[in-house]
This record gives C-alpha cells, sequence and structure tokens, in this order.
C-alpha cells in the first residue's frame, strides 16, 4: 500500500509525523508531502520520507510576515502541482489541509482515492463546513476526529453519510520519549505546590478568560495556574488584569514553545484544564493524554465522547464541566485539588486511554482499513 499524506502549510507536524510513522510500522510505504516548518525541530522521519515540495522559498521566512504570505501565494499553484505530480505512484492521497480549498478543489490529483482528514474545517473562525463544499464532493472519503464532526459534515456540509468517516485523534506520546530539558527559564522557581495547565495557542474559542475567572473563585493561594502559549487574537493585557485578581500565582509563557520544552512542562503539571467554549478536538487534550494528566474539560465538540472511551466500571476518562461556566469550572478544579485518589484515578484513566483506543497503531489500523476499502472499492 504506497500512501501520500498531504499537509502543505506543516499545519499539523505532530500528528502528520505520528500518523505516517503509525501507518510504516504497520507495513505501508509512506510519504509525507509538506513544506518547511518554521518553529522548530520536528519529530524525525521513523519509516517513511518526507518531501517538503510546498512553499520552497516563502516556508523559509518569518511566520506571519506580509513577505511570506505573498510569496506563498505565487507559490501555491506549482506546489499543488508538484504534489499532485508526486500522487502519480500513491495507491491513496490522504490530506491532513489544504490552503486554499476553493482553488485547489481544482488542482488535485485525479485517479486514485482521496480522502480528506478534517482538522482544520471545524474549527472556530474557520467558517462554515458549507464553504468548502467543492473541495469535500472531490474526495472519496471524509474523516473525522469525532462522531461531533462527523455529525456537522453529514448536516452543515451535505457529506453524503456513507463518504463520512470517525477515526480519531492519537495520543502524541513521543513527545513522552524526548530527552526532558529543564523547565523554561519564565517557569522556573515556583513553589512545589499544584499546577494547573493551560497549554497551546491562546485563542479566544479556548476560554483562558474562564479558566482565570474560576481561579480567582477558588480564593486559594495553595496554587497556581500556567498559561503557556502564544496569545493570537485576544488581548494579554486583560488576562493579566483577570490574573492578578487571583490570590495564587499566575504564570504567563506568551510564545510557541518548541518541542523539547513540553514534557517537563506536562511533567509538572497536575491537572491540564481546557474550558474551551467550542472546538472539535484538540492537539493538547491528546498530548495530556499521552502524559497520563487528570484532565478538567468543557463538554463541547468531541470532549465528550474521549470522556466516555474509558471502562464503564472505571469512571470518566475526563472531568467534564459546562462550557463558559467560571463556578463549575472552579468547583471541579477544587475538587481535584483536595482529592489525590480522583486525580490518580483520572490519571490512571488517561494513560488507560492513550495506550488503547487513542494509541497511534489502533488509529493506523483503522486508517489502513479504509485506505483498502477504497482502493479495492
Amino acid at each position: 500500500m504506497r500512501v501520500q499524506i498531504v499537509d502543505p502549510a506543516a499545519q499539523t507536524p505532530p500528528y502528520d509525523r505520528s500518523l505516517a510513522a503509525a501507518l510504516a510500522r504497520a507495513g505501508a510505504d509512506v510519504e509525507l508531502v509538506t513544506s518547511h516548518f518554521v518553529h522548530g525541530p520536528v519529530p524525525p522521519a521513523q519509516g517513511y520520507r518526507v518531501s517538503e515540495l510546498f512553499y520552497p522559498r516563502s516556508s523559509r521566512l518569518p511566520s506571519g510576515s506580509l513577505a511570506r504570505r505573498a510569496l506563498g501565494l505565487i507559490e501555491h499553484v506549482p506546489s499543488m502541482l508538484s504534489q499532485r505530480r508526486a500522487a502519480a505512484g500513491a495507491d491513496v492521497v490522504h490530506y491532513q489541509w489544504l490552503s486554499l480549498p476553493v482553488l485547489d478543489a481544482h488542482l488535485l490529483p485525479r485517479g486514485r482515492p482521496l480522502l480528506l482528514t478534517t482538522h482544520g474545517f471545524l474549527r472556530p473562525g474557520a467558517g462554515s463546513p458549507a464553504s468548502f463544499r467543492r473541495v469535500l464532493e472531490r474526495m472519496d472519503a471524509v474523516i473525522a476526529l469525532a462522531e461531533y464532526g462527523a455529525a456537522r459534515l453529514r448536516e452543515e456540509a451535505g457529506v453524503p453519510a456513507e463518504k463520512v468517516h470517525v477515526i480519531p485523534h492519537g495520543a502524541l506520546d513521543y513527545l513522552t520519549r524526548l530527552p526532558q530539558a529543564p523547565l523554561p527559564e519564565e517557569l522556573r522557581g515556583a513553589a512545589e505546590r499544584p499546577v494547573i495547565l493551560s497549554f497551546g495557542l491562546v485563542r479566544p474559542y479556548k476560554g483562558v478568560d474562564v479558566l482565570l475567572r474560576a481561579f480567582a473563585q477558588l480564593g486559594r493561594d495553595d496554587a497556581e495556574v500556567w498559561i503557556v502559549g502564544r496569545p493570537l487574537g485576544v488581548d494579554l493585557a486583560e488576562l493579566q488584569r483577570l490574573a492578578a485578581a487571583a490570590p495564587g500565582a499566575v504564570r504567563f509563557l506568551p510564545r510557541f514553545v518548541p518541542d523539547q520544552d513540553v514534557p517537563a512542562i506536562f511533567r509538572r503539571a497536575d491537572i491540564v484544564a481546557l474550558p474551551y467554549r467550542e472546538v472539535d478536538q484538540s492537539g493538547v487534550l491528546y498530548t495530556a493524554l499521552a502524559f497520563g494528566k487528570p484532565i478538567v474539560a468543557s463538554a463541547v465538540g468531541g470532549f465528550p465522547e474521549v470522556a466516555r472511551a474509558g471502562d464503564p466500571g472505571a469512571g470518566p476518562v475526563l472531568s467534564l464541566v459546562p462550557p463558559g461556566d467560571a463556578e463549575a469550572l472552579a468547583a471541579a478544579l477544587e475538587r481535584l485539588l483536595d482529592d489525590e485518589a480522583e486525580r490518580r484515578r483520572l490519571a490512571e484513566a488517561a494513560a488507560a486511554a492513550a495506550a488503547g483506543p487513542y494509541s497511534w497503531d489502533e488509529v493506523a489500523r483503522r486508517t489502513l482499513a479504509l485506505y483498502r476499502s477504497l482502493r479495492d472499492g
């Protein structure tokens, strides 16, 4: 089975490379077609090939710069055509992202099965799934990361039910195998007290403001909150104002965090908070599962499905709260801070989920079964 995985702008290297490695372990001949990742090192290729056919010049320019965007537009069509030529030897072509879907619908290869995993199509702020209808029509199969996303594809984008498949995100366990570097300087020197971690890009839909309001309501100084990640579309000064109202310490690390710093941050955390207002799925959730951390999350998107994924007799994998409800979040955090046994149970449930239904070998098994059905069908 010859597989081409395509992520033009290197939007999700951890996912792309974890999937490619798992498919290769299962016996597939895998090529990842992508571009240079500007933010730092990426997981090394293990058993698969990497071809950086997209944006050869613009991907080397600083992220967010006008020059990068302008040159990227010029390079886009030639890059898509290079990828289409490279797809000639593949049995299936599996897109993770498409940078300009309205245009890209006309540039996709023909004569072999095409798949798309809808990472960004269902993300808040990405627009209605219906706006991607043309590119979805070109796909032979569309993969959602949760039943929630599958329902949106069927109901909002009009994708026929037989084309929609649910294959979950895998736990990002490669991070647990990295050498542990020291904590970033901004987080050193913390007292030995529980840490509540909010990790990843700080966007409005992620509810960091809700977490800070909840922490202030706790009214206790025997814990602290870490807000780790680059702000994008939020007022950092307003978040710092909310943090100042809390008796406990709040530490900010407002920048991109490379992989090598992730293990120390997650291992130091006692609770991972995901108070999202809306979401399909989250790579941060699957990082927390990989590290076996107790997780408090909003009951939105695909999160309730993960909560139900464990042994029914052992309780939920996540502690769920209503979205946007700072009081409920404060109560859930207080229960976990005061109940070491429940923290331990949630940690064990997270680790079991990462090794079971959300292992990359299970994701690869289900993905390969879908590839074969498309190739042979």
